[in-house]
């Protein structure tokens, strides 16, 4: 996969005549260097990574990927470039009434027919993450952590070229932190741009994985190491 990377062009967003959320951001994102997003509760980072990932259109500016200015496309057109997209939400947003494995199997259902290979997929990926026996549960059955952890093999079931990463390790203890950190290291060196936003110090501390570091505060993107 050749290395993905998304641009942020003069990238605004506000709600209503409020002040705006994000403002003027200027930006890129490469798959060479994860990015690692801080900034208080409320500064704008999930609505950052919800117009990088499609889910949110920029009130101005654009969003490119590899080149592409996708936020400038229709809706159907932007719908299919996010399949190139895997999302893991701050409140994980797994559907109730699907099994864990209905769940982490639902990126692939616009675009697959047999379903054989991304079922065994889907359960190398829950043994990954140390769900082993639980795709048959409900989500309800679950711990935070294992719901997050679910969250994370739905955001990876397609392989995508982008990864967007809200709070990723909010509910994990220290021994799935690392196993987590571990994965996006290989994840990356397969050419995913990977973008995460946290208030997590044990993300900070992971300088080797997040050799960027950036800061959001009224609306601009700053501080980047």
């Amino acid at each position: 996969m050749a290395n993905a990377f998304l641009t942020c062009c003069q990238l605004t967003f506000r709600r209503g005549v409020a002040a705006p959320v994000l403002d003027h951001i200027a930006a890129v994102f490469e798959s060479a260097q994860p990015t690692l997003v801080c900034g208080d509760t409320g500064a704008g980072k999930s609505t950052l990574l919800h117009v990088l990932g499609g889910v949110l259109q920029p009130t101005a500016g654009e969003v490119h990927a590899d080149g592409r200015p996708v936020s400038r496309w229709s809706v159907p057109h932007r719908d299919e470039w996010r399949r190139e997209v895997g999302i893991v939400f701050q409140h994980l947003h797994l559907m109730p009434d699907l099994t864990v494995l209905e769940n982490v199997l639902l990126p692939c259902v616009p675009r697959v027919s047999a379903w054989d290979g991304p079922a065994r997929q889907a359960q190398a990926l829950l043994e990954r993450f140390g769900l082993p026996g639980s795709g048959h549960l409900s989500p309800h059955a679950l711990s935070g952590g294992q719901r997050q952890r679910v969250a994370w093999a739905r955001a990876l079931i397609a392989q995508p070229r982008f990864l967007l990463l809200d709070e990723p390790t909010s509910f994990q203890d220290d021994a799935h932190t690392r196993d987590l950190l571990d994965l996006l290291a290989e994840t990356a060196a397969g050419g995913t741009c990977i973008v995460a936003c946290s208030h997590d110090v044990r993300l900070r501390a992971a300088n080797m994985l997040f050799p960027r570091i950036c800061h959001l505060a009224k609306g601009r993107l700053e501080g980047a190491r």
